[in-house]
């Protein structure tokens, strides 16, 4: 066997081969969905795989409304954010959330899963959220990638 034939890839911005994905939320589990988004964000199911770089694909949410939480999470669970004043620590459970603005539901779990780094917020600019079934990215012509609920 001939060892100087194998070559370690290691992929770069030029190099790496960007896909648009769209993926359907109604009725998946939160934390699943999110998953699955990081991972594909990342670029980890790619067999170019490379940790330094953006090297996963443009994701696109919708029916971001209609996810799914189980157990008392709907009630319990709670989103903690800091207006930057004295006091000014806020909470809001997740029905509330929901309700409220459920784009921002699905965007904390996925960059929860991200680097805490300047190449997680660039991959996180890769994700794009939608309620409802209608999305800006047609001319990207998606790929549908289906969810497996078990």
């Amino acid at each position: 066997m001939n060892t100087l034939s194998y070559k370690t890839v290691s992929a770069n911005k030029t190099t790496v081969n960007k896909e648009w994905v769209i993926v359907d939320a109604e009725g998946a589990v939160l934390g699943r969905l999110a998953t699955l988004v990081a991972n594909m964000l990342r670029g980890k199911h790619k067999t170019n795989f490379t940790p330094h770089v953006d090297c996963g694909d443009n994701v696109i949410v919708i029916n971001a409304e209609k996810v799914v939480l189980t157990g008392e999470k709907w009630s319990e669970k709670e989103y903690v954010r800091y207006t930057g004043y004295p006091g000014g620590q806020r909470s809001i459970i997740a029905e509330e959330l929901l309700k409220k603005n459920p784009i921002r539901l699905l965007e904390a779990a996925v960059r929860g899963m991200l680097p805490k780094n300047r190449l997680g917020r660039a991959i996180f600019k890769n994700m794009h959220v939608y309620t409802g079934a209608s999305h800006p990215h047609e001319a990207q012509k998606p790929r549908k990638i289906e969810i497996k609920n078990n």
